[in-house]
């Protein structure tokens, strides 16, 4: 039986408030939730930070991913905030490896991520020091930005190459094309605004769980 594609609400904002009140939606359809993080240097774009992600203590489990430069400097914060999985960006760091061991000494799950510009090729070397690979299928910074179909072709070549790897997707999906997406056989797929931009959060995520083929597994 093939495995079933994840559907993972992804949080992105800047206000605190904001923030708990986007988690408490989440908590009540979600078991696994990841945080945009930004710096506004990396990316243009500033969010919440690893304290706002503490001081609401989500009940859900839930990976970050930095859209930061320097991401070794924050990630002991991440892990006291209870993180599972720390995804970094390759071109976010001249030293991959470096931000990786910073991860792996805090006992977290590693993910990297890519800009649709980056090629296949710079993943190979640092697979076997990872946990997953996350295909950014938009631009990084922002809610809503269009989807780029392109990089469903390094998708594709990754599952070639690496047939095990655990493969997230994020950026410009929603109910129009998450089936494509899931038929190409990527593991997690990250929705943002086709959820929580939504008039009903829960009602959306149900449908995008439906159309990937997935399962909604819900809250104990």
């Amino acid at each position: 039986m093939p495995k079933l594609t994840q559907v993972v609400p992804a949080i992105l904002t800047d206000d605190p408030r904001t923030l708990e009140k986007l988690v408490r939606q989440a908590e009540s359809f979600a078991c696994y939730v990841q945080f945009d993080i930004m710096d506004g240097e990396f990316v243009p774009s500033n969010s919440i930070g690893a304290e706002d992600i503490a001081r609401v203590k989500p009940k859900f489990d839930w990976e970050v991913h930095l859209m930061m430069l320097k991401p070794e400097d924050y990630v002991s914060d991440f892990q006291k905030a209870r993180a599972k999985k720390i995804i970094f960006h390759y071109e976010a760091t001249p030293d991959p490896l470096k931000v990786i061991s910073a991860i792996r000494r805090l006992k977290l799950q590693v993910g990297l991520a890519v800009n649709p510009e980056t090629p296949v090729s710079v993943i190979l070397p640092l697979a076997d020091s990872i946990d997953s690979v996350l295909f950014m299928t938009v631009h990084p910074g922002f809610y809503g930005a269009k989807f780029l179909p392109k990089v469903m072709g390094k998708v594709k070549e990754l599952r070639r190459a690496l047939p095990d790897m655990e493969i997230e997707l994020d950026g410009g999906i929603k109910e129009s094309n998450i089936a494509e997406v899931a038929r190409a056989g990527v593991d997690m797929i990250c929705v943002g605004s086709a959820v929580f931009l939504q008039p009903s959060p829960p009602e959306s995520y149900r449908r995008l769980v439906a159309l990937a083929g997935g399962e909604a597994i819900s809250p104990a």
